[in-house]
């Protein structure tokens, strides 16, 4: 594809099972797109795409070299922008060293990572990389805030073809455990500023003041909030936990976001590793620290680091004695909930756990009863109120279920998102301070060495969008529609400050209700068990969170909602679906050629951005492929062409067959465009006449290994030759 002019729409080049299945349908949509006068173009936002653009003076290669993030984070700022955002990876610090690994072996000249950076060039080195970590991607893209919520042709197929949903018993011991003080929710300050103002963070000890970060700009009416989590308070929580969780007979497992919270969680999670091991670090602390072991990077990390050490590998048997059986995500393989902290992400996590009637898998390949600790007590009560719904009402019935809908605050860096560049490990211990530049002390904070402290904001602009949006959905809708804000948390206090009066203004506060989280967990069950709809209205996190929570219970999967991000300029942002799963698939593609991966959600985003374009650009043929997209998507699912997870059956790549013979039937049936009708009609008789043959074809592939070259950077070809196996097909798309 030619890159020297600029796109009508790009499609994002990512990580993972949606990489592998967009080099089977990518080709699909240009030669569909074509035939509307539209160019497509790929941006990479890959983690080995980030990786290599942050050294664009050790790759060689123009183009690997560009840094696509950067761009795209300026076209997303303008009218023009259209982008199918699929999922990308947020790196934990293992999938960071394990991805600059695989670039080293294929011969990029890369640095290692410096874990004690010491020298200005291994600052410099350091630094890129963790731009690189956690959500780098969504805070660039996100100049808009999000309307997410099921196609209707999804939730019709849910409700005709419920998913199993596990059984709940009233006696289950199944519950969340969090911090009743000591964390950021107890911890919070936050201020709306009535002018533009530049501030810095610093550190104040006996020793004299530290400057953690300077020269942060806020225009005004910014929320700013700050906070901390108490280290020595999260380590006795955590204890006590482990404590509480044997004398129940449950499942320990902790659930968090150490990729999209990429400097807070990786400690705490570091944290509960040193809890379960503490006997063992409490003996051998100075071994495991010349052995360079990392609590941060997660248990499995540390097992590599201890082997040939007997004695040190006894003393963690005995202690896993000990210990309440843990959680697991790969009891085959033994792989723990505390073995790698990317593995584990809350907002998939609880959802499976909840779906499955409160039972977690145990390392009997058994499923138990689950104490869920989330140490944070910010969102946690929307997990216990759900599991206390369940305990006492049974299963929910997808078939019957109404559906909850999200518009979400998140653009610019809105709320946690932003908090990356603004978290910090406590050296020693003080005051940290956040100061103004007219010396106004915004926030303080008492901290003591360990202590996790941060703050983030939410502008002006980005809030007001987002209640106008709330506004325009309900309009539209007529459904229940709730802000899920506690007054009683000082950054929710603040945003409620901008929420009343808008709502007012335009004459629509009858038509929303404000709920604490907790509250409006219990509102929203209740509506959508009764078969009625509601819209959450909610902040940054909690979005992310809730568009796992409810899509899973009403759909089993989050990757097949809509996902829409109208952005502020007046662009678009069409992004996909979860990713989370994604590892699993990229492992069986491997070993059996199969996957499994359903593009259902590109498929929804698709539809969205052709109409868009249609609408932006006047392009009635753009409208006609859109609409035709969403009779294309009715087509697989009415008969059930998505993909099966078992080798030997329909995946990924025969659903796109089919999605391109009904796109193209679709095209031929229709009155609205005749040179569509002409130019579509004889690729949908050659896709029907050839059906037998192409299916063959992507059979006959199945059972054996496929080699792509590379997991964080398949080669090309070979990526290419697994995805695209039907010649037949191949020459019938060109």
């Amino acid at each position: 594809m030619s890159e020297s002019n600029t796109p009508d729409i790009v499609y994002t080049k990512v990580d993972e099972a949606p990489e592998l299945a967009s080099a089977s349908l990518l080709p699909i949509i240009e030669r569909f797109a074509r035939a509307a006068g539209i160019t497509i173009q790929t941006r990479d936002i890959s983690l080995a795409g980030r990786i290599l653009s942050a050294f664009p003076d050790r790759v060689k290669d123009d183009a690997r070299a560009r840094d696509d993030l950067a761009w795209l984070g300026e076209w997303v700022k303008t009218p023009e922008a259209n982008v199918i955002k699929l999922p990308n990876i947020s790196a934990s610090q293992p999938q960071l060293d394990a991805a600059i690994k695989e670039l080293q072996e294929q011969g990029f000249d890369l640095p290692d990572y410096p874990y004690d950076a010491q020298s200005d060039d291994e600052k410099a080195i350091k630094a890129a990389y963790d731009k690189v970590k956690g959500s780098a991607v969504n805070p660039v893209l996100r100049e808009g805030n999000s309307d997410r919520r099921a196609a209707p042709a999804v939730k019709k197929f849910a409700q005709n073809n419920p998913h199993r949903m596990g059984d709940w018993s009233k006696d289950s011991t199944t519950r969340v455990a969090t911090m009743d003080g000591g964390d950021f929710f107890s911890n919070e300050t936050s201020a709306t500023l009535d002018r533009d103002a530049t501030a810095k963070i610093v550190l104040k000890t006996d020793g004299g003041e530290t400057v953690l970060k300077d020269g942060i700009d806020y225009p005004a009416g910014t929320v700013v909030d700050a906070t901390y989590m108490s280290a020595d308070k999260l380590d006795a929580f955590l204890m006590q936990e482990i404590e509480s969780t044997n004398a129940d007979g449950n499942l320990f497992s902790l659930h968090m976001k150490a990729t999209m919270m990429k400097v807070s969680d990786p400690i705490i999670f570091g944290h509960a590793v040193r809890a379960w091991l503490k006997p063992v670090f409490d003996k051998h602390g100075e071994k495991l620290d010349e052995l360079g072991v990392d609590p941060n990077a997660g248990l499995g990390a540390l097992l590599k680091k201890v082997e040939g050490h007997p004695e040190i590998e006894a003393d963690i048997e005995a202690i896993r004695e000990k210990r309440p059986p843990m959680y697991m995500v790969n009891s085959d393989k033994g792989i723990t909930n505390l073995h790698v902290p990317s593995d584990v992400i809350i907002d998939a996590s609880m959802p499976a756990l909840i779906r499955d009637g409160g039972k977690g898998w145990g390392p009997d390949n058994q499923q138990h009863d689950t104490t869920c600790v989330i140490p944070d007590s910010s969102y946690a009560p929307v997990y216990d109120e759900t599991i206390a719904f369940f305990k006492a009402n049974g299963k929910m019935n997808p078939a019957t279920a109404g559906t909850v809908q999200n518009i979400g605050l998140m653009a610019q860096k809105a709320e946690e998102y932003g908090s990356h560049p603004f978290t910090f490990e406590i050296s020693e211990p003080g005051t940290v301070q956040m100061i103004l530049d007219d010396g106004t002390v915004l926030h303080e904070h008492a901290v003591e060495k360990g202590d996790i402290w941060r703050a983030c904001s939410a502008k002006k602009a980005p809030i007001e969008d987002w209640v106008k949006l709330a506004i325009a959905r309900q309009r539209e809708t007529g459904f229940r529609s709730i802000f899920w804000l506690d007054e009683n948390r000082a950054h929710d206090a603040e945003l409620i400050a901008y929420v009343k009066p808008m709502l007012e203004a335009e004459g629509v506060a009858d038509k929303f209700e404000i709920m604490a989280p907790r509250d409006a967990t219990r509102a929203s069950l209740e509506t959508i068990t009764k078969g009625e709809n509601t819209i959450a209205i909610t902040g940054n996190v909690l979005r992310d969170y809730l568009t796992d929570l409810f899509p899973i219970l009403e759909l089993a999967t989050s990757a097949k909602m809509l996902s829409i991000v109208k952005l502020m300029q007046g662009g678009g942002l069409f992004e996909t679906g979860a990713g989370g799963s994604a590892p699993k698939h990229v492992q069986q593609l491997v070993e059996e050629n199969h996957l499994r991966w359903d593009s259902l959600g590109e498929f929804c985003a698709l539809a969205e951005s052709l109409k868009f374009f249609a609408d932006a650009r006047d392009n009635a043929k753009a409208r006609v492929l859109g609409q035709a997209v969403e009779t294309a998507t009715q087509g697989v699912l009415d008969h059930d062409r998505s993909p099966s997870r078992k080798v030997g059956e329909p995946d990924n790549r025969d659903s796109h067959y089919w999605f391109a013979r009904y796109w193209a039937e679709a095209l031929a049936s229709q009155s609205d465009d005749k040179e569509l009708l002409e130019e579509f009609t004889p690729i949908a008789e050659q896709l029907a006449k050839n059906e037998q043959k192409i299916v063959g074809e992507l059979a006959e592939v199945q059972g054996s290994g496929g080699e792509i070259g590379g997991y964080y950077n398949p080669d090309d070809a070979k990526r290419d030759s697994v995805m695209r196996p039907s010649e037949t097909l191949n020459r019938i798309i060109g």
